[in-house]
């Protein structure tokens, strides 16, 4: 037995009618969350607790993620003997027969993570959606090695052993999801995905989704790394520009003092950015400065030794270094996610 989590803001009949066919399945039991829907909307969670759900309230709107763990904390305190949460999404685009096989595979597989998998391949799929759940799964691939067709699903099962995993996640909007996929995926959780119907009303019109705002927390990590990367560059340049203006004597030995000060101040603003902003990681500072610094001379060979290594190609050396450069920043990237900057391993029951 599982229970149904529903996470629910502005919702319509389709709510209402969603639960009545998952009860006339025999469903297990139903814990809808209204996360700060407007007054408007009380009908509709009135119908659904008349018809025997559980409704959570949040005063004020939260976030998917938010309601989501609201609904694991309340299903793990009540239903203590369920195998898991199978989450899914309120506005109809989950058929309740997949909502269902998605909860039995959670069953039959009590240690790995369901996910109802959709094909984005058929011509009624928004462009949107194609190249959004595209990018994530590269995005996943790139992060975990592993290949998942759709990795923006709201219909999983969710196994017991992983729910302080669940609740521990600081993410409460739609970067919940996409997090808790990487770390589980990264902790060697199986993915077992179920094949289901792949459903658009009105070209995806009821999604609260902001591809902007909502991509930007999504990939938060990355884009902080990106933007401390540019920053520590710039601080370079500057300083570099700026004793080589202020020193004095030869050239050769102008260039050599401004440089290594250079790099050595922006080195350390890198590494404190990366440390508090980017990976936010309180760990043991001096472990982490070790492997940042370990991180940084093997940077500086690699690239010293491909520019060597291709100097004979007739084109600039600049630019053989600024691609050669370019590959080593995404390296650097996941090098210092799994290894400088490492969280603990997820907990698990």
């Amino acid at each position: 037995m599982n229970v149904i989590l529903i996470p629910a803001y502005q919702p319509d009949e389709k709510l209402d009618r969603l639960v009545d066919e998952l009860i006339a399945l025999k469903s297990g039991p139903i814990v809808v969350v209204d996360d700060g829907s407007d007054p408007s909307c009380a009908p509709v969670f009135s119908a659904v607790a008349a018809s025997g759900c559980i409704v959570l309230r949040h005063p004020l709107n939260q976030g998917k993620g938010a309601a989501i763990k609201t609904g694991i904390r309340y299903a793990a305190d009540h239903f203590p003997d369920a195998s898991g949460y199978v989450t899914c999404d309120a506005d109809g685009q989950h058929r309740p027969s997949d909502i269902l096989r998605v909860g039995q595979s959670l069953d039959a597989h009590p240690d790995a993570l369901v996910l109802g998998s959709r094909d984005f391949s058929g011509p009624d799929v928004p462009r949107n959606s194609r190249l959004g759940n595209r990018f994530s799964s590269w995005f996943f691939k790139l992060s975990t090695g592993l290949v998942c067709g759709d990795t923006q699903t709201g219909l999983r099962g969710i196994p017991k052993n992983l729910t302080d995993a669940a609740l521990s996640l600081s993410e409460n909007r739609y970067d919940y999801e996409m997090t808790f996929l990487l770390t589980t995926a990264k902790a060697g959780v199986m993915l077992l995905l179920v094949p289901i119907e792949t459903v658009y009303l009105d070209q995806n019109a009821s999604s609260h989704f902001r591809p902007f705002v909502d991509s930007v927390r999504i990939y938060r990590q990355p884009i902080r790394f990106l933007l401390a990367s540019i920053l520590s560059t710039i601080v370079d340049l500057l300083l570099f520009d700026l004793f080589t203006h202020l020193l004095e004597g030869p050239v050769v030995r102008i260039i050599v003092i401004a440089t290594v000060v250079a790099r050595v101040v922006s080195g350390v603003l890198n590494f404190l950015l990366n440390r508090h902003w980017s990976f936010r990681n309180p760990g043991s500072i001096r472990r982490q400065f070790l492997r940042y610094f370990a991180l940084y001379l093997a940077q500086l060979l690699l690239s010293a030794a491909f520019v060597a290594l291709l100097s004979f190609l007739p084109v600039s050396h600049t630019l053989v270094k600024a691609l050669i450069d370019g590959t080593l920043f995404f390296g650097s990237y996941f090098v210092q996610k799994r290894w400088v900057f490492k969280r603990p391993a997820m907990k698990r029951d």
